[in-house]
């Protein structure tokens, strides 16, 4: 079983930056990917972000590349979602996720292959 609890949400003025944690336990993660998605009011969930947890390789959607930085710290089974440069449409529930590996690209990108998720960290960003 895997646990998954996210930090770090608030209300933030366009144009500020925010940092959201994902501290992970329950099993080991070094066959892992993690995942950030979101979900606005009225929209579906969305992918943000993903990281495989041996490789370090990551993946971002294209709404946030060059903006949003995801890391991990596989000593504190933690996982990172530096967010600058925030938008008012980056308002939404950030959730956590995390998924065996290894993955495709796509994979990576698709909650269906989600198996693990936190109940979410509000992100509000105003104008």
């Amino acid at each position: 079983q895997v646990q998954l609890v996210e930090s770090g949400g608030g209300l933030v003025q366009a144009g500020g930056s925010l940092r959201l944690s994902c501290a992970a336990s329950g099993r080991t993660f070094t066959r892992y990917g993690l995942g950030w998605f979101r979900q606005a009011p009225g929209k579906e969930r969305e992918f943000v972000a993903a990281i495989s947890w041996i490789s370090g390789n990551t993946y971002y959607a294209d709404s946030v590349k060059g903006r949003f930085t995801i890391s991990r710290d596989n000593a504190k089974n933690t996982v990172y979602l530096q967010m600058n440069s925030l938008k008012p449409e980056d308002t939404a529930v950030y959730y956590c996720a995390a998924r065996p590996g290894p993955a495709t690209a796509q994979d990576m990108g698709a909650q269906r292959t989600y198996g693990y998720w936190g109940q979410g960290t509000q992100v509000t960003v105003s104008s």
